[in-house]
């Protein structure tokens, strides 16, 4: 896997994370440091999205006015695409992982 297929799959990430309406923290902003950095800002806003949604499920089911299904259904698919996209990053470098370990020294 090339470090432009990461940066592709990132870019990816960003663009959800913006389109489900979890922008970056000031905090994360803050931070510095390439690609570690990046993937735990990811993984925040992945973390964040489920917690959100969650939480409005929670809402909906004990009755509380303004909460409507259609956008409990959206929330909860957007956090399990967040979610997916992640888990697919992470198939990606374990497999480039094992594919660097074995190379030959």
């Amino acid at each position: 896997m090339s470090i432009a297929a990461i940066e592709s799959v990132l870019q990816q990430m960003r663009v959800t994370a913006l389109q489900t309406g979890f922008a970056p923290t000031q905090a994360a902003a803050a931070e510095t440091g390439g690609f570690a950095a990046e993937l735990k800002r990811s993984l925040d806003n992945v973390s964040t999205a489920q917690t959100r949604s969650y939480a409005q499920a929670e809402d909906f089911e004990l009755g509380k006015p303004g909460i409507a299904l259609n956008d409990v259904m959206v929330d909860l698919q957007k956090a399990n695409v967040a979610f997916q996209t992640g888990l697919q990053v992470r198939n990606r470098l374990v497999s480039a992982y094992q594919e660097v370990m074995n190379l030959p020294a």
